[in-house]
């Protein structure tokens, strides 16, 4: 039976307050015979109605395979309008598909002329706009009878939350998300009708600094993008009777200031709950003694409908385990290191004043330890108003901790059972769909791997940051480009890196330059570190800029994204041009601040950049960024770009190697980095890339299997290794459990990946307080390896989106016994498990509908492989097989297949 399994517009179930004005339909089939492929689909698109009887646009049948980002190109869309769809295919069987169930998509506001509201703030005469209370800004409204449907289009110049009637309106947390807000502002879409009432009703809004103006960053600066919180909100009520009513924010509202007396990120909370405000947001409610708003001036014309996940509210955890310390403190241990907020339901006195402060980690004498934090408090006062059973969380602010230091609470020695029961976890972070999944026989590896899926998504908290605890939590460029490939396995990063990628290209520099964090907070800024200086005028350094490509090509790869990569292909072609304009010619970069391999173990002491000669690693990026945009180029048609930087990519290889490599063809730096970044960016070829991968392989055989490498070779350390013949070294160094190693934080109680190698050392002592991060996700881009060498699923990069799948699992002489990894791809589920099981090589692969996969089993002989138990056969959605120089290659449609063959024959 052919079926469609999913339908999504813009990567989303159902596509809820959109401008986009030409969103993309995709959907994923089900079909229980092996080898199916699409022959041809038709799409029917019609307006609030749902009647498919009288479709707006019919696109007939269509003779194609494509099931992806097919775009809408029937008559232009209206705002504010419910549009359904629904999807039928016909497959290579000659069968033909039911309909699929009716999805729809929304639009929001199409155009910026629709904006009747005004910006407003508390009126300064009244309230201080400087001031650390959250505004609460509020009026009564009466509506008839009959309301048919309400939707709300609000944002913030700081972070918001609305209220109707006394609910608070969606699950969002600290919207409108982080943004290039000079540039672009996001705003929300909510679906209001059952929040309403005929008669008497009452909408509130609390807005806090956030982003927006509050502390973003180590720099001691605020207002970075205003000096003035705001609100924005139109409310549109359509009536049974097809008339509509609009409320929107003008100077007729009410300001006051309420129970939250601090809300920042890095601060933390302050609640007086005897300040509130009890029906403040409810029709009817009394304000005649709140104070004034006032007109502020904004501008709507940046404003863009909702583009990220939202965050959310994701998972709650209970504390493990209350400890007192040896120096007298009671923590909750939350067994896990956690980015979120800490909710308390209590029944407790008037005034009690409860007091929480969040940590990572306890020092080596059990102690609550807040070194690390440096600058950041994060601490949340909660002042009960008393009187019965209350609960609370903080509004506005996050942290990053597993410990939390409790004070004021009554009873809290005597009663842990209690505490336990009163405190809860809530994980925060961008509510991206779980998309991959790795398991191993070694139970360190799984815990690695839990750790770099929580690593992300700790950080994955609207923007990519390097850090969610301390006084920093920036997007950093470097650090997401490296870790992008692995968090496209873990989960769905298409709209979380589509609006991150728009905000870089709105920050990058007119000479194409691009700033170490997105969005830019850091512009301008001077500090020394170790011996070099970094923020200097140049601003930008090789690794980091090249997120500019590397991010929109992964994700191209990743999601078959075309638009995307047009989108950003400008933003690309400016930041190699800027490359190509800082050298002594055009095909080598020696100039400027470099970050190098940053924080690699081979640096000198008292230093954070490794041995690498920095100009290597950045013309090895430059080799790298050009290829991407010539390979783009060729996606997109440009011909003339292509031919223009593939002429450009073979000069920087050449002047590559006249710079970096020795008369007998080796790398003249002797360091682990410096012959991993040729390799893994194709700089070096034929038996000069055998010497070179040799030589690397030595280099970690001769440092007794361990790493030396920083945030630039650590990523492709591994994959270098399997891809050059060295699987079995890349094992060994995974499996590792010493300093420095991946498992080495594991075998320490790490529940995320660490910021340095050794951030509590050997003896329980610390990296420098300055700088020492236990959840920077950065080293967790091992991920990718362990999905695509030790799983061994991967994609064929010349078909993107996965629509050719390459799977090939790598052995390590027993090493690891099983492996499985499984991905849901833009056009189903890929599974790969392989197993040994006694004399016996196991390994099973599903394949989705509308895909072909190429298999390849390592050290296996055609006449020795079994599928499904028997001899196998061509047909049966098998297409070919032969026997290749390093095993067997199948080449096979959808379905599931089990292939068994001798494990003698490994190596």
């Amino acid at each position: 039976m052919l079926l469609i399994k999913k339908v999504t517009c813009e990567y989303r179930t159902n596509l809820f307050g959109t401008d986009i004005q030409a969103p993309r339909l995709s959907w994923v089939l089900d079909s229980e015979k092996r080898g199916t492929y699409q022959r041809a689909y038709q799409i029917q698109v019609t307006g609030p109605d749902g009647n498919f009887e009288f479709p707006i646009w019919d696109t007939g049948r269509i003779e194609s395979e494509q099931s992806l980002h097919v775009e809408y190109i029937g008559p232009n869309l209206e705002s504010r309008t419910r549009y359904h769809y629904r999807i039928k295919v016909w497959d290579n069987f000659g069968r033909e598909s039911s309909w699929s169930e009716s999805s729809w998509w929304e639009t929001a506001l199409l155009t910026t002329n629709e904006w009747k509201a005004s910006w407003i703030t508390p009126d300064s005469t009244d309230i201080d706009p400087h001031a650390n209370p959250v505004f609460l800004l509020r009026r009564n409204f009466h509506l008839k009878k009959g309301i048919h449907s309400a939707r709300l289009y609000a944002t913030a110049a700081g972070v918001y939350e609305v209220y109707l009637n006394g609910s608070k309106v969606g699950e969002d947390l600290l919207a409108p998300g982080w943004t290039s807000y000079l540039h672009r502002h996001q705003y929300q879409t909510y679906d209001v009708t059952s929040q309403l009432q005929n008669g008497a009703n009452g909408i509130g809004v609390m807005v806090g600094d956030g982003w927006y103006k509050g502390e973003v960053s180590f720099i001691p600066r605020r207002n970075f993008y205003g000096d003035r919180r705001g609100v924005l909100l139109q409310l549109h009520v359509q009536y049974d009777d097809g008339t509509e009513e609009v409320v929107s924010t003008d100077s007729t509202w009410k300001s006051q200031t309420g129970p939250i007396l601090l809300s920042e990120f890095f601060a933390g909370e302050t609640y007086d709950a005897r300040l509130e405000k009890d029906g403040w947001t409810s029709g009817g409610y009394e304000d005649s003694n709140w104070y004034r708003t006032t007109i502020l001036n904004l501008p709507i014309n940046t404003l863009v409908a909702q583009e990220n996940w939202p965050t959310t509210v994701t998972e709650t955890i209970r504390p493990k385990k209350i400890i007192q310390t040896p120096s007298g403190d009671t923590l909750l241990d939350m067994g896990q290191n956690m980015v979120g907020r800490i909710r308390m339901t209590l029944n407790v006195p008037a005034g009690t004043c409860i007091t929480l402060q969040h940590a990572e980690v306890l020092d080596k004498d059990g102690n609550f330890y807040t070194g690390n934090l440096r600058s950041a408090k994060q601490m949340v006062t909660y002042t009960a108003k008393g009187g019965g059973v209350e609960t609370y969380a903080p509004y506005f602010s996050f942290q990053g901790f597993r410990y939390v230091k409790i004070e004021g609470f009554p009873e809290q020695e005597q009663n842990h059972k209690l505490l336990i029961e009163i405190f809860t976890g809530e994980v925060m972070h961008s509510d991206m769909e779980p998309t991959g999944e790795f398991e191993c026989s070694h139970p360190l590896v799984n815990k690695l791997q839990s750790n770099i899926k929580w690593g992300q998504r700790g950080n994955f908290l609207d923007v990519p940051t390097d850090c969610p605890q301390r006084d920093e939590r920036l997007g950093w460029t470097g650090d997401a480009q490296v870790f992008i490939p692995t968090s496209a396995f873990n989960y769905h990063v298409g709209p979380f890196f589509t609006k991150w990628l728009r905000d870089l290209k709105a920050d990058q520099k007119s000479d194409g330059s691009v700033p170490y964090v997105v969005p830019d907070v850091l512009a301008n800024f001077v500090r020394r570190s170790g011996k070099k200086t970094w923020g200097d005028e140049t601003y930008t350094s090789s690794a980091w800029g090249d997120a500019a490509s590397v991010c929109p090509w992964t994700l191209y790869l990743c999601y078959g994204d075309n638009r995307l990569l047009a989108e950003q292909y400008e933003s690309m072609k400016a930041w190699v041009e800027y490359i190509r304009s800082q050298g002594d010619n055009e095909f080598v970069w020696n100039t400027g601040f470099q970050f190098g391999d940053w924080l690699a173990l081979d640096a000198e002491e008292d230093s954070y950049y490794g041995a690498t000669p920095e100009y290597l690693v950045a013309n090895a990026y430059y080799a790298l960024s050009t290829r991407i945009l010539r390979d783009s180029a060729h996606v997109l048609g440009k011909e003339n770009d292509l031919h223009i930087y593939n002429k450009l990519l073979k000069g920087i290889v050449t002047s590559f190697h006249e710079n970096y490599l020795t008369s007998d063809g080796r790398i003249a730096a002797n360091t682990q980095t410096a012959h991993i970044l040729p390799l893994m960016f194709d700089l070096v070829e034929g038996e000069v890339r055998k010497q070179v991968a040799y030589d690397l392989n030595e280099l970690v055989v001769q440092n007794d299997y361990h790493l030396t490498t920083g945030f630039v070779g650590t990523p492709y350390l591994c994959l270098v290794l399997s891809q050059n013949g060295y699987h079995n070294t890349a094992v060994k160094l995974l499996l590792q459990e010493s300093y420095p190693s991946w498992l080495y934080s594991v075998t320490k109680g790490a529940t995320t990946i660490w910021e340095h190698w050794d951030g509590i050392k050997p003896d329980g002592t610390f990296w420098s307080d300055a700088m020492n991060s236990f959840n920077h996700y950065a080293y967790g881009a091992i991920g990718d390896w362990l999905y695509r060498y030790v799983a061994g699923l991967d994609m064929d990069e010349q078909v993107a989106g996965y629509k050719r799948i390459r799977i090939q699992p790598h052995f390590s002489n027993g090493a690891l016994t099983y492996a499985k990894g499984s991905l849901i791809s833009p056009y189903g589920r890929i599974e790969t498990n392989w197993s040994l099981q006694e004399q016996q090589i196991l390994v099973k692969v599903e394949i989705p509908v509308n895909t072909t996969a190429e298999i390849l089993l390592p050290n296996a002989l055609l006449g020795n492989v079994l599928e499904g138990g028997q001899s196998w056969s061509i047909g049966e959605g098998i297409k070919s097989a032969n026997e290749v120089e390093n095993g067997v290659h199948f080449t096979v449609g959808s379905g599931s297949y089990c292939f068994t063959y001798s494990a003698t024959l490994v190596n």
